[in-house]
Order: structure tokens, then sequence, then C-alpha cells
């Protein structure tokens, strides 16, 4: 993960934390989980459950991204629409 973030990721990656989750619309705020750690800007907006825990979460069986069917990419595209509303 880039450990220096510019004032530009910083701003960003504090937007996306305003966001509700984007996988099971929990209201914010949010954790930012990086789709690629080396940029801030691929980031997405997700609750404690749907990042860590380890039955629904990204880092863990991922239960509720099965449910709600969706990618990576797609909930970073969720959070790309929010953020541009």
């Amino acid at each position: 993960m880039n450990t220096n973030p510019t004032k530009a990721e910083r701003a960003h990656m504090a937007r996306v934390k305003e966001l509700q989750c984007s996988v099971c619309n929990s209201p914010g705020p949010s954790e930012a989980h990086h789709v690629d750690q080396s940029c801030a800007f691929t980031t997405i907006a997700l609750c404690v459950s749907c990042h860590r825990d380890e039955h629904n979460g990204i880092h863990g069986r991922k239960a509720m991204w099965k449910v709600m069917r969706l990618t990576e990419i797609g909930a970073l595209g969720v959070t790309i629409m929010r953020l541009m509303k």
C-alpha cells in the first residue's frame, strides 16, 4: 500500500469513507478497501462486515459479496457512481 498518500489521495479516501457500503448499503461512515494497494483512487466504500468479517468480508469468505453478486470492480463502480452524485 502507498504509505505516503498525496493530499488528493487523502481527500479522495476521506470522501469514500463518508459513503454507505457499496456492497450491502449499510450507512456510512465506511472503511476504504483498496482494489490496488498502490493506488488510493481504487478504494471501495465498505462497512466493517463487508470489509473485514470472517464470513461476509472481502478478506474472509465473501458471503455477502456472493449474495449480492458483486466483484471488487463492480463495487468500485458503485463507489464511483455514488461519488459522482
